[in-house]
């Protein structure tokens, strides 16, 4: 006679499996835990935000490394000296980035010129479009001038003449061209720095891993483990930029058909233009868009047309260059969508341009290490797609 098998003991298996494959929850932080490390969160954030000098070139530089790392280990495997298939691969890069400034430096050029006459007709159209209809914004400024006037009358002070312009107009675009001027040097000089260091790490070859591995701890198991992460981050820089090249050919070609379309000369130069500046996010659009209304009003001379490819710009920005893209990096670093966002924003905040250069591998960074340690479980998962 065959046993009946016994109902209860097997559930009493299956609930002891149960409890046993369940993840036992970490201790809940306390109240003096969680200030504690609100107050440190604070204190980092404000460190990265006073050594931006210092740290935006260090990180540039040492992920350019890793992206370009994979050229020299295949020129090192054709038996190419490190040190000599480092210089090789910085120089090729160097030269192609020269080569695309020199393609277009004859219409940059041409463009820059162009401003003063954009602006005269700028003035022109906005004067004659206030005389047409006088909108809301003409009774803003009339009535922000008696306020002055009253403000002056009142004080004793001489009340200015109407139409007089409080500041010179050539002061105050001499002084953004200095201000920009001085960004644009402090700009050019980080990213020698990065490149200076990204060349030198290239020539340690896996001397700075195995420094790295060494420091993680004696055990085979944590060795192992950093090796991972370092590998990941690999990886997940050389997917990013994959997809940050084919999201701005994608917006390079997509503006390059809009502004043919609506009959903008040298179309192809200004969708090229704004693929490029697309590599930094948000900031690059409006760069972009900027100069693409100037081109657009100087060959038209109509504000409405101005108006539309400027706004088509946007909305391609919006769609391939903000939606399309930060989902297409989200799924390649595997990772959802608003944190990313999120992350982006952050950082844009934080460095500004740079900020928004670098916060997507800074994220893609820390979500490597927090999937290999456990304490980091909980972001990891956060951020997670």
């Amino acid at each position: 006679m065959t046993p009946r098998p016994d109902r209860k003991a097997a559930q009493r298996t299956a609930e002891v499996v149960a409890v046993t494959d369940t993840p036992v929850l970490a201790p809940k932080l306390t109240a003096i835990e969680i200030a504690a490390l609100s107050v440190a969160v604070v204190v980092v954030i404000a460190a990265a935000k006073l050594a931006q000098s210092f740290l935006v070139p260090v990180i540039a530089g040492i992920l350019l490394s890793y992206a370009l790392r994979p050229l020299v280990s295949k020129l090192e495997g054709w038996r190419v000296p490190r040190l000599a298939a480092a210089g090789l691969v910085m120089a090729v890069l160097v030269a192609l980035v020269s080569a695309m400034g020199y393609v277009i430096r004859d219409d940059v050029s041409a463009a820059v010129a162009e401003l003063p006459g954009a602006a005269r007709k700028l003035r022109v159209a906005i004067i004659q479009s206030a005389r047409e209809s006088p909108g809301a914004m003409t009774h803003v400024k009339e009535a922000a001038a008696e306020l002055d006037r009253a403000a002056a009358e009142a004080s004793g002070k001489s009340a200015p003449a109407p139409g007089t312009p409080p500041d010179s107009v050539a002061a105050q675009a001499q002084s953004f061209v200095e201000q920009q001027s001085s960004k644009a040097m402090t700009v050019f000089t980080e990213i020698v720095f990065a490149m200076l260091l990204a060349f030198f790490v290239l020539a340690a070859g896996d001397t700075f891993r195995r420094k790295v591995a060494k420091i993680a701890g004696e055990s085979l198991s944590r060795r192992r483990v950093t090796v991972e992460v370092l590998n990941e981050i690999d990886s997940q820089i050389q997917r990013y930029l994959l997809t940050l090249l084919f999201a701005n050919i994608l917006i390079a070609l997509a503006t390059w058909g809009a502004l043919a379309l609506l009959g903008l000369p040298n179309a192809g130069m200004w969708g090229a233009i704004t693929g490029v500046l697309h590599v930094v996010p948000y900031a690059g659009a409006a760069v972009a868009m900027f100069g693409i209304g100037i081109a657009m009003f100087l060959h038209s001379g109509s504000l409405g047309l101005t108006a539309v490819a400027v706004l088509v710009v946007a909305t391609i920005a919006t769609l391939i260059g903000i939606g399309y893209t930060t989902w297409l990096q989200g799924r390649a670093s595997r990772m959802n969508a608003v944190a990313v966002f999120i992350a982006v924003l952050f950082f844009g905040w934080l460095w500004g341009g740079w900020g928004l250069l670098l916060g997507l591998p800074i994220l893609a960074v820390v979500k490597s290490i927090s999937d290999r340690v456990d304490a980091l479980h909980p972001l990891s998962e956060l951020l997670a797609g």
